[in-house]
């Protein structure tokens, strides 16, 4: 008996790979919170080395600290020896989650949080009550009478993020198909992934991400399920809910010449099917070939040169990389190309891009202590480049910037950015 079942554990061979060389530790950010070895990349792999021992145990310490890892990549991005800390990460959540102790009601507030955020038409449901307080701001001033007793509150942490929606989000759709903008050459029939999360909270970013596609020659197809890819479950090791969505995912876009994704989450994940579901013999090939066509819109749009004009923009913006964009996806030039092809706007860098900003999926509502000393440290670099807005292309890092930078910076996704440019209007 070991602290791993036999159902996928850690891989012996991937484990020692790790030699220990620290190069990882600057670039940890809950190795930067906590400060304890147990908490870095390097730490982690000797748990799981350690989890195959006879007798070995899942242990409440073992739990905590890899609950305490965000899952940005930030260290497969700086490992000089090439260890694949993704793949051993994503076989230890699933283990967590069958075997870890894990209190009932950890257990319950878990679930909750994925029966609400990945089901569009609940959090629909849900945006009346966003929208009124967007205008009188009650909870905002709950989290803040919350926070004075209870700094570390997971209710907190919940009314804190909460964003500003208008009262339309209950309606709105976009078009199943969108054709080519007229005397534009046709460039291919490609998908957008609406995403769960994004189609209600972030709806105006998917409809300038529509546009743009159009703008340069795509015809654009947005079906309306599956209603979710898994990428929240699939990161917190909620593994037979994510497996049974991704094989959704595939049958609704597999057709499609290409896949487009403005979620650096969900993209993360559908690349990811195809090591997924390798093992299943009904749906690996399905599941490869459908994840060498998913792109990042940025790499869709970055890979030709433009069609539609850009308007001036007279805009300094500071880009974030979201982890599961730069790292995870390894896209860093992309946006970073078309925002500078916007005329008059400034693109400026903050110190330590590599270190996430607390979101990472579901982390900053289980881990709000950690989730907020991350977030104030990356509003403080992004306030400190003087910039008059932020770019951010994941909603989950949208809402945490937000959230904790001291002045009212707006951050917006650079599809948005750009979809006003083309257009000539102000963001």
């Amino acid at each position: 008996m070991t602290a791993w079942d036999t159902q996928r554990p850690p891989s012996p061979e991937l484990i020692k790979d790790c030699v220990h060389c620290g190069f990882c530790l600057p670039t940890c950010p809950s190795y930067v919170a906590f400060g304890e070895e147990m908490d870095s990349p390097r730490g982690r792999i000797l748990l799981m080395r350690v989890g195959h021992e006879e007798g070995e145990k899942l242990s409440l310490p073992m739990l905590q600290h890899f609950d305490r890892c965000l899952g940005c990549m930030a260290c497969v991005t700086a490992c000089p020896s090439g260890v694949q800390y993704d793949r051993l990460i994503e076989q230890v959540r699933p283990q967590l989650e069958r075997n870890g102790p894990r209190t009932p009601a950890e257990r319950r507030y878990r679930r909750a949080i994925f029966a609400l955020f990945t089901h569009p038409g609940r959090l629909r449901a849900v945006v009346p009550a966003l929208a009124a307080d967007s205008r009188l701001g009650v909870g905002r001033r709950l989290a803040a009478l919350i926070g004075r007793r209870f700094p570390a509150s997971k209710m907190k942490a919940l009314m804190t993020l909460a964003p500003r929606v208008p009262i339309s989000a209950t309606t709105r759709r976009l078009a199943t198909v969108t054709p080519p903008a007229p005397g534009r050459e046709k460039r291919g029939r490609i998908a957008l992934m609406q995403g769960c999360i994004n189609r209600v909270l972030f709806g105006d970013v998917n409809a300038a991400t529509v546009r743009v596609l159009a703008a340069e020659g795509y015809e654009v197809h947005a079906p309306r399920r599956p209603r979710c890819c898994g990428a929240l479950q699939l990161h917190s090791g909620f593994e037979p809910e994510a497996l049974g969505l991704a094989k959704e995912t595939i049958e609704a876009y597999e057709d499609f010449d290409a896949i487009a994704v403005n979620v650096a989450g969900c993209g993360s994940a559908m690349k990811d099917y195809g090591h997924l579901l390798a093992d299943d013999p009904q749906w690996s090939e399905r599941a490869r070939a459908f994840s060498a066509k998913v792109k990042d819109v940025h790499e869709v749009l970055a890979s030709d040169p433009p069609q539609a004009a850009r308007h001036p923009l007279e805009l300094t913006v500071a880009y974030h990389d979201a982890c599961h964009l730069a790292h995870a996806q390894g896209v860093r030039k992309p946006p970073r190309e078309l925002l500078t092809g916007i005329p008059g706007l400034t693109l400026v860098e903050p110190k330590e891009w590599e270190i996430c900003c607390g979101s990472a999926g579901i982390y900053n509502l289980t881990q709000p202590e950690a989730a907020a000393k991350l977030g104030a440290r990356k509003a403080a670099n992004l306030a400190a480049t003087g910039a008059q807005a932020i770019a951010a292309a994941n909603p989950g890092c949208a809402l945490q910037i937000t959230a904790h930078m001291a002045d009212a910076v707006p951050v917006y996704h650079p599809m948005t950015l750009l979809d006003a440019s083309i257009r000539g209007v102000q963001p």
